[in-house]
């Protein structure tokens, strides 16, 4: 397939319902321009959101002592379980027309987790898949996935650089029991911020989704996608 044309809107910090609801509308037009022969206008929204927990069956006990400690806790319909999105976290949500790219979600995970692992390597840390979902560095989970959505992708990953690991002591990620958590920062034993990842990410993605990245309008969040950028 040709290089497709995906459009990056660095969204900056931002609170998780609002970047929900983006994502929403997004895969709707996506969606609309498919259906009448147009371009997708394939997006993908880089975020840093405030601390908050995602999760669809914890009991409203636990919840409240999420929130006690300063968490947002929302229940949503990404795949996977429990997990934390917050301040020093690459979080990426391609908005994507899958059918464009390929037939199948597998495929699509795959390239997540490859895209994840060829930044890794680029900073100088090897991490792998197991068969529990997301990148690894050992036994400790350093980017988590979460995806939904058979025509146009929602939700997608988030990525520790320097996030305050303490979070997660409060949750069993992914509810995955006996694993670990890391991060960028951990593993090089320096602080890594979001911003020093974010272009070895961006170069990873272009090449394994085989994509021209194009830098959006920095106002995307306040308005409707404007016509002329599909």
């Amino acid at each position: 397939m040709g290089s497709k044309v995906i459009y990056l809107h660095k969204l900056g910090r931002m609170p998780y319902l609002a970047a929900w609801e983006l994502q929403k509308r997004t895969a709707l037009e996506v969606m609309k321009n498919v259906r009448c022969g147009r371009e997708p206008g394939h997006r993908l929204l880089l975020v840093e959101h405030d601390p908050g927990l995602r999760k669809d069956d914890y009991t409203p006990e636990i919840e409240a002592e999420l929130r006690q400690i300063g968490a947002d806790f929302y229940r949503t319909n990404r795949g996977g379980l429990i997990t934390f999105h917050g301040p020093g976290q690459l979080t990426a949500y391609p908005i994507l027309h899958l059918r464009s790219f390929s037939p199948g979600i597998k495929w699509y995970v795959c390239a997540l987790e490859r895209t994840v692992i060829r930044t890794l390597r680029a900073l100088g840390i090897t991490a792998q898949t197991s068969p529990h979902t997301g990148v690894w560095v050992g036994d400790n989970k350093i980017c988590a996935l979460g995806l939904q959505g058979r025509h146009v992708t929602t939700h997608g990953l988030g990525l520790n650089c320097n996030t305050d690991l303490q979070w997660f002591d409060h949750i069993v990620p992914c509810g995955i029991p006996d694993k670990g958590v890391t991060s960028v920062t951990r593993e090089l034993g320096r602080e890594v911020t979001i911003r020093e990842v974010e272009p070895y990410f961006l170069e990873a993605f272009s090449e394994i989704f085989n994509c021209k990245i194009v830098m959006s309008q920095p106002d995307f969040e306040d308005k409707d996608i404007p016509s002329h950028h599909i």
